[in-house]
C-alpha cells in the first residue's frame, strides 16, 4: 500500500477532537489503522497510531517485540512498512513516514 502523505494531508478536514480524527482515519484505512500508544505532552494527551502499508513486513517487525531478544534493525525496510499518525486530544495531526 503506497500512501501519499501530502495528498492525505490535503484531503483531511479540520478536526475538533481526537475522536473525530480517529474516526476519519479509521474510515480511510480500516484495519490498517492501529493504536500503538498514548502519552501526555505539554499537558495534552497524544495518541500514536500506525497506518500499516505492508502487512507482512509490519507483522514480522511487531512479532520481534514479543520475543525476549535483543532487537537489531539493519535496514530501513521495516520502517517503510508503516506511517505514524499522532493525534492530540483536540484533533491536531502530525504525519510521519
Amino acid at each position: 500500500m503506497n500512501i501519499d502523505l501530502i495528498s492525505l494531508s490535503n484531503e483531511m478536514p479540520n478536526f475538533v477532537n481526537h475522536d473525530q480524527a480517529r474516526g476519519w482515519f479509521k474510515q480511510q484505512f480500516e484495519e490498517r489503522f492501529s493504536l500503538m500508544d498514548m502519552r501526555e505532552s505539554e499537558g495534552k494527551k497524544v495518541f500514536y497510531y500506525h497506518i500499516i502499508k505492508d502487512q507482512e513486513r509490519y507483522q514480522q517487525y511487531m512479532e520481534t517485540f514479543a520475543k525476549p531478544i535483543e532487537h537489531e534493525i539493519t535496514n530501513m525496510e521495516t520502517f517503510e512498512s508503516y506511517s505514524t499518525v499522532e493525534i492530540t486530544e483536540d484533533g491536531d495531526i502530525n504525519l510521519t513516514l
